[in-house]
């Protein structure tokens, strides 16, 4: 299992197009992955999962993932929101 701190740069955090595009990246990849924001989680490959967690801008979240392409996931994910998803 391997698990990585993100800050959310975008201002409009993980809503909506955003969060498409995040589950859609998610969805490459073979292992289970898992995002927490505070004390709640939810499937990265799920949008209803990913839009309960009402992820707002400058917030941090938790990427994790377990299975036979963890790392690549994790670190895959976490630059599309540092880098991609950003204002």
């Amino acid at each position: 299992m391997t698990s990585k701190e993100v800050a959310v740069k975008s201002s409009q955090g993980l809503h909506a197009k955003p969060a498409s595009v995040f589950i859609q990246k998610a969805n490459t990849y073979k292992c289970s992955i898992w995002v927490e924001n505070g004390d709640r989680r939810a499937n990265a490959k799920s949008l209803l999962g990913v839009l309960s967690l009402g992820i707002a801008g400058g917030s941090n979240i938790m990427i994790i993932a377990d299975g036979q392409d963890e790392n690549e996931a994790v670190e895959g994910l976490a630059n599309l929101v540092q880098t991609v998803l950003k204002d």
